[in-house]
């Protein structure tokens, strides 16, 4: 059995039940086999592989919290440490239902590669809570996120561990946690990324992931000698991700023709009106059944079903795994030329690897939505420096990393005979740094 191999078996035996971690280990380390094989000896005797894989601490802890009729409750929740060979760890935290741990070390494995591809100084981390934050009043946030941090600021710290929003938190979320951090701690530092603008954040952050994303689909396209302009573009999702991406799509000549939510999806054959969107989910915070009522153009379909809109390019900005092989099939055969992940692993294995048998351009979540966590550590850079930039410095900023993040993984690829396996180019190019500052390091 070879080392790739052998330490796959080992994730599976002693994570059991975590599917999505398995499912994040085996789709890296089968990119990697060529890279891991040309050096098996020496990596194999240091462990390497065992201590890619396995996080560098795994917090587990309860959040006791009152409500407004002044019941209790216990909600379980994670940080997961993964990597932190090239700076403090760096990732957001998800408030939502289905979190456990298995899905947050996912999370962090992926978060590592993804922060080495940025070329920035930062390792890998995540974090979460099995609690929901809709429905809830603010007071009930409030209680909620002053009581994870009462556990969590232990931790975490400017130069150790920087979490950030992510599903279920937003700035509100962020703002409370934040406060609780400074209250315990006495210190006001860059501990938290997507501050609000009064007390810290940048500018461009709430844009940055969706804005990301197209301009690493944008320079992958151009590397194909293909263009945006013109194409109609299916998008999943109507968060954050999605809406910036969407905004930027449309800013550089596509045509978005859905965006969906957990209910069902919205096909506009006209074009996705952006303010309309933005109206419904982020002023009123409304199903996508509000936008269909508010546009003639609109249909609103329920469940699942958006990836048999014909289009030219997807765009899958809502959860893991929202992309299977059977939605795949549809893609290719309604023409679909490229699919860049918004959202962390939304695709599943063997819908990537469809993809890529049939020449579809697919670039992987851990490079495509790099744009957040980069211009986070912009947050943190302008924190450090107590400065603030303008939106047009730190829009210019993320286009520099995207497009580089994008030559870096298509070098990779290339340069062992990959060319065009973009899933391959991320892996390779994100193993290679944190691989280098592993081994300098020694056995820790």
């Amino acid at each position: 059995m070879s080392y790739v191999d052998q330490v796959y078996e080992m994730v599976v035996n002693k994570n059991p039940a975590e599917p999505e971690f398995h499912q994040a280990v085996k789709e890296v380390l089968a990119s990697l086999r060529v890279v891991i094989e040309a050096n098996e000896a020496a990596y194999q005797r240091e462990a390497l592989l065992e201590r890619l894989v396995t996080p560098e601490r795994q917090l587990v802890f309860r959040v006791p919290w009152v409500d407004d009729n002044g019941q209790v409750h216990v909600n379980n929740a994670y940080r997961v440490q993964f990597n932190s060979a090239i700076g403090p760890y760096k990732g957001g935290i998800r408030f939502h239902p289905n979190v456990n741990l298995g899905i947050i070390k996912f999370l962090g494995f992926e978060q590592g590669f993804k922060n080495a591809l940025t070329g920035l100084p930062i390792g890998g981390g995540k974090g979460g809570c099995d609690f929901d934050p809709k429905g809830k009043s603010d007071r009930e946030v409030m209680a909620f996120c002053q009581s994870f941090m009462t556990e969590l600021y232990r931790f975490i710290g400017a130069d150790t561990d920087v979490p950030a929003g992510d599903i279920g938190v937003g700035a509100r979320e962020v703002g409370y946690m934040f406060g609780q951090y400074k209250r315990i701690c006495n210190v006001y530092e860059g501990v938290f990324t997507g501050k609000g603008l009064s007390y810290g954040g940048s500018l461009g952050r709430k844009e940055a992931t969706g804005f990301g994303l197209l301009y690493l689909t944008e320079a992958m396209l151009r590397a194909n000698d293909l263009d945006i302009k013109g194409k109609r573009i299916v998008v999943s999702g109507a968060g954050n991700v999605a809406i910036y991406a969407a905004q930027k799509a449309i800013e550089l000549g596509g045509n978005v023709v859905t965006v969906s939510d957990s209910s069902g999806y919205i096909h506009d054959e006209a074009g996705i009106d952006i303010s309309l969107l933005k109206e419904v989910k982020e002023v009123k915070r409304e199903r996508l059944t509000a936008y269909a009522a508010a546009r003639k153009s609109a249909v609103y379909h329920e469940g699942k079903g958006v990836w048999g809109v014909r289009c030219d390019i997807a765009l899958p900005c809502a959860t893991q795994n929202e992309l299977l092989l059977d939605d795949a099939k549809l893609l290719v055969a309604n023409g679909c030329l490229a699919v860049a992940e918004g959202a962390n692993m939304p695709t599943t294995i063997e819908a990537t690897d469809y993809f890529l048998k049939n020449k579809v351009l697919f670039a992987p979540g851990k490079a495509a939505n790099a744009g957040g966590v980069s211009t986070s550590v912009l947050e943190m850079s302008q924190n450090s420096a107590r400065l603030s930039w303008t939106f047009a410095e730190v829009d210019t900023r993320i286009k520099q990393i995207m497009t580089g993040i994008f030559a870096n993984l298509d070098n990779a690829a290339k340069s062992y005979g990959m060319d065009g396996n973009y899933v391959a180019g991320a892996n390779i190019a994100g193993f290679q740094k944190i691989a280098e500052a592993m081994m300098a390091q020694g056995v820790v």
